[in-house]
């Protein structure tokens, strides 16, 4: 008599968890493809973030609610960019927030020697 509710309890914990995952990797692949857009060599202002939503709204229109994204670049030449937002609850009430982050170097350009004629110019 009690086995049922239990069995029914388990598979509801297990779709849960399920869908909190996919959740997650929703916000880590938009943040990925945010980073992708943000950390290129002078990009337009709000690039990456607004690339990062748009991805969560397309690709994980119904397991990413409410997606946000934030791009900070650091002084070391990385950007970081953060997406939030949440999971599809099966409990009335019980908010499960998602929030991944992911730093990449900034693509620049820099000379790593002295600037010479190739060798087969020189006389």
């Amino acid at each position: 008599m009690i086995v049922f509710p239990v069995f029914l309890v388990g598979i509801m914990t297990i779709v849960q968890v399920s869908v909190w995952y996919l959740a997650r990797q929703a916000a880590l692949a938009a943040a990925r493809h945010g980073a992708d857009v943000a950390r290129t060599a002078s990009p337009p202002p709000g690039s990456g973030a607004a690339a990062a939503v748009a991805f969560a709204t397309s690709a994980a229109s119904g397991v990413l609610l409410s997606p946000r994204a934030s791009v900070r670049i650091g002084a070391d030449h990385t950007v970081t960019v953060t997406v939030t937002g949440r999971a599809p609850s099966l409990v009335p009430g019980l908010p499960l927030n998602v929030s991944e982050v992911v730093t990449a170097p900034v693509e620049r350009f820099v000379a790593t020697g002295p600037l010479t004629a190739p060798s087969w110019r020189r006389r």
